[in-house]
């Protein structure tokens, strides 16, 4: 299955919109796009990311996004029980929604 981009609801758009920002540029996840109260992140100017202050938001979700190289901030770690090459770090944003950073490639 290949995704071509993801949106939701969230109920503060001002701190989700900093802490993923934050969290994403590490992973050349930017802002491509933004508006009152809704923005769109992506990597080469393609908007595949998208959150907004508008609907209804959903329960909690969980979001991982293909890294490489990216330097480590947060208890990251092998997820051997998910396979044996599996590397993630994990995220919990303020308004819930996990964001992980995940590598899928066997160690260097």
């Amino acid at each position: 299955m290949s995704l071509d981009r993801i949106g939701f609801a969230v109920t503060d758009f001002a701190r989700s919109r900093a802490s993923d920002t934050a969290a994403l540029a590490p992973l050349g996840i930017v802002m491509v796009e933004e508006g009152e109260g809704w923005a769109m992140l992506g990597r080469d100017g393609e908007p595949r990311f998208w959150f907004g202050a508008t609907g209804t938001p959903p329960g909690r979700i969980h979001l991982a996004f293909a890294a490489a190289g990216a330097e480590d901030n947060r208890a990251p770690g092998p997820r051997p029980q998910y396979h044996p090459d599996y590397y993630g770090a994990f995220v919990i944003a303020p308004n819930g929604h996990i964001t992980e950073a995940v590598c899928h490639a066997p160690e260097a």
